[in-house]
């Protein structure tokens, strides 16, 4: 076996999540406009509900990796995470009120916690140690190319249809059931447990020494990390059009799909710790200028540095885990890691929706730049004495 191939599930599960971020990515740029325009609601209640949503999928993900290490099971998991995502695009098209828009978001990401910490232990688990880099890369670049096709999609219907945004919920129901389907039919189980081990305790005390400091840091980084909705806003607050500013976000995540697999592969041979010390003084330097700017043509071009910020980070953080985490509880510390990390999204996209009601639009951007500095001198100097836990041989 060629240890440098990528293997049938690593390749079918970007697959799958392909077409639910297709899915996923028709209607999220298509949300905070739902509400603020179609429903009328204001713009701290995006903020509550993107919130909610998000910390809802981040504390569930810490639950779920324990019961699939527990239960030695990743294909159950990842099946019905996808399946509820699935049919909450349909709950939201029926809303009359953002009550109903919160439980199908609601919904979106329960299946997301439910899902994902299962997902990334069975990419880890199908890759060998010297690729896990070049697999996380390549689902993310699957996985993103979705959330390009999604609102390019979104943006055909959006004109398709005058302007109505329903309808859009309602369709995209049908690229996630075919990724479900891709799922159900083609992805195995990995048999890596070995009969003698035991349930993982969710404890921080035996977590590495090298994983605290990563924990720390993302959760500093994470306070003023506000869901990406506030960016599609900022957007249109500096006055691109509905469509401009979901064609902007599609221009975000093409970026983010065409750096995605070369980062991994170069995270493969420096090692992750460099990229994701670059990522967070990148972000706070994107962040910055996301607050400042008030030419709609620079909101082009950070939208595409937000972009590789998040090829170089993202599946990058993953493989970064899977080399300091338990291999017996990978599930596990995958979902440690998202639920602090959710928590704290939380708060940051409730934080970001009073800094922009109360102060002005540019308020969240610096506020996250900042912590985004604090996080990136403290990765970069408090992680030094634990090198060696994370050096690629």
């Amino acid at each position: 076996m060629n240890k440098s191939k990528l293997s049938k599930n690593v390749i079918v599960l970007g697959l799958v999540s392909f077409f639910n971020d297709c899915a996923s990515e028709m209607v999220y740029p298509v949300v905070p406009i739902f509400l603020t325009t179609t429903l009328g609601a204001p713009v701290a209640t995006v903020g509550l509900i993107e919130g909610i949503a998000e910390s809802t999928a981040s504390l569930l993900k810490v639950v779920s990796g324990w019961l699939s290490d527990k239960f030695r099971k990743r294909k159950l998991f990842v099946a019905t995470g996808y399946s509820l995502s699935t049919f909450s695009k349909i709950v939201i098209g029926f809303a009359q009120g953002w009550p109903l828009v919160l439980l199908g978001r609601f919904a979106d990401r329960f299946g997301k916690g439910v899902r994902t910490s299962a997902r990334d232990a069975l990419i880890s688990e199908s890759a060998d140690s010297s690729i896990q880099g070049k697999a996380f890369g390549f689902h993310r670049a699957l996985d993103t190319l979705g959330a390009v096709a999604g609102p390019l999609a979104a943006i055909f219907l959006i004109n398709y249809f005058g302007g109505s945004l329903r309808p859009i919920f309602y369709l995209a129901f049908f690229p996630g059931a075919i990724g479900v389907l891709l799922l159900l039919t083609l992805v195995r189980e990995k048999p890596v447990f070995k009969e003698t081990s035991k349930p993982p305790k969710i404890s921080f005390k035996n977590l590495s020494p090298a994983f605290k400091v990563f924990l720390i840091v993302s959760t500093i980084f994470a306070l003023g990390n506000s869901s990406d909705a506030f960016l599609i806003l900022r957007a249109k607050n500096l006055g691109l059009t509905t469509t401009l500013s979901i064609f902007a976000y599609v221009v975000f995540n093409l970026f983010y799909a065409l750096f995605s697999f070369p980062a991994g592969v170069l995270s493969d041979k420096i090692g992750p710790k460099k990229l994701l010390s670059f990522g967070f003084f990148f972000f706070a330097l994107i962040y910055l200028l996301f607050g400042f700017t008030q030419s709609t043509f620079l909101v082009w071009l950070l939208f595409a540095l937000y972009g590789i910020y998040m090829a170089i980070t993202e599946g990058v953080g993953k493989a970064y885990i899977s080399q300091i985490g338990e291999k017996e509880s990978l599930a596990t510390s995958f979902g440690v890691y998202q639920t602090l990390v959710g928590i704290c999204t939380f708060f940051a996209s409730l934080t970001a929706g009073f800094l922009w009601s109360k102060i002005n639009p540019s308020a969240p951007f610096v506020f996250g730049s900042v912590l985004a500095t604090v996080a990136g001198v403290i990765f970069l100097f408090f992680s030094k004495s634990y090198d060696s836990s994370f050096q690629i041989n």
